[in-house]
């Protein structure tokens, strides 16, 4: 750990481990070959997995034993026709017509557009506020994350084919994290099955012994890794490597408007990839609490408020200072559908 910065910040790495710090290149322990070699990275995926299981059984009366099943085999749930119809379409009219500041991102052929469902937006969205209070939807997303959190919400637009250029890096095969974590996608549009659907390998976020064997291999030179977002801990995999682990073929999510799909995203999973230019808006969902708390929680910390902006304002800050930012900016007042 060189210099004497190193050493000031040695306890701050330490205390890390014990959380769900992921990055192999932020933190010389998380990152050390030596370590990795000796199983550091496997001993936490392994104590987090354990724990997210306990938890879950804390979490398993709310879910149907249908759902909790599917969920348990399988790492995502696919559940047409979630809302009532009636709710849906307010639901649906209320969102299209919103007109809101919006972030976006760019990247590859995609742009990507964020308008939050929080303390600024919700109170004017009366349909949408009501679907989210839902307390199946809440369960889902409990037992999904394996902790009692709630979830941050966005309207997310995502655009495919906008320009000449390769997929984003969300399409290509990788894990969110090394923990059982959730995201989820409320659909208000129809997904084809060639446009950039939702992507899962079924049963990948109970990793199997070669699965294991590729993490412990790839923890030891992470980061060093070429693929930057390898190195930040959301480790990439290609197609033909991914075909050798012994999983499932992998299943492109076509579904219509009104279907939830939740995941693990500690599982293998993509963006799909589009076959020309394509649109999907959905309700996107994601929590990720401590993997290391051997309790779900009581609830009581919301996600509604102005969170995720005092974080972007950090970002935002920091790239002003630094001239590095992450991509996403503000871009002004946006409809979800209005074209990029």
């Amino acid at each position: 750990m060189p210099g004497w910065t190193g050493w000031l910040l040695a306890p701050l790495h330490a205390l890390a481990l014990a959380t769900g710090a992921k990055s192999f290149r932020g933190n010389p322990l998380l990152g050390s070959p030596a370590l990795n070699r000796m199983g550091l990275h496997l001993a936490r995926k392994r104590l987090a997995a354990r724990l997210a299981a306990r938890r879950r059984a804390g979490l398993a009366a709310a879910l149907g034993p249908a759902d909790r099943a599917r969920f348990d085999r399988d790492g995502y749930l696919v559940i047409p026709d979630f809302l009532p119809p009636t709710l849906f379409a307010r639901l649906r009219a209320e969102l299209l017509s919103q007109q809101a500041p919006a972030r976006e991102f760019v990247d590859g052929y995609t742009l990507t557009r964020l308008i939050p469902l929080d303390a600024v937006t919700l109170p004017g969205l009366p349909a949408t506020a009501e679907a989210l209070a839902s307390p199946r939807y809440r369960a889902l997303h409990d037992y999904a994350g394996s902790h009692r959190l709630a979830p941050h919400r966005f309207v997310q637009t995502v655009f495919s084919g906008i320009r000449d250029a390769p997929p984003d890096v969300q399409s290509h095969f990788h894990t969110d994290t090394f923990h059982p974590t959730v995201k989820s996608w409320l659909f208000l549009t129809d997904v084809p099955g060639d446009a950039a659907a939702f992507t899962y390998v079924p049963g990948s976020h109970r990793p199997n012994r070669r699965h294991l064997a590729w993490e412990r291999r790839l923890s030891i030179t992470a980061a060093q890794h070429a693929d930057r977002l390898t190195g930040e801990g959301s480790l990439r995999i290609d197609e033909a490597r991914l075909a050798r682990l012994g999983y499932p073929p992998a299943r492109k999510l076509a579904v219509q408007a009104n279907t939830l799909v939740i995941a693990d995203t500690s599982g293998f999973h993509r963006r799909g990839i589009s076959e020309g230019a394509a649109c999907r808006i959905a309700i996107w969902a994601y929590a990720r609490g401590n993997p290391f708390i051997p309790w779900a929680g009581l609830g009581l910390a919301g996600a509604g408020g102005r969170k995720i902006r005092a974080l972007w304002a950090m970002q935002d800050a920091v790239a002003r200072l630094t001239g590095r930012g992450n991509g996403w900016k503000w871009v002004g007042i946006r409809s979800p559908a209005a074209p990029p």
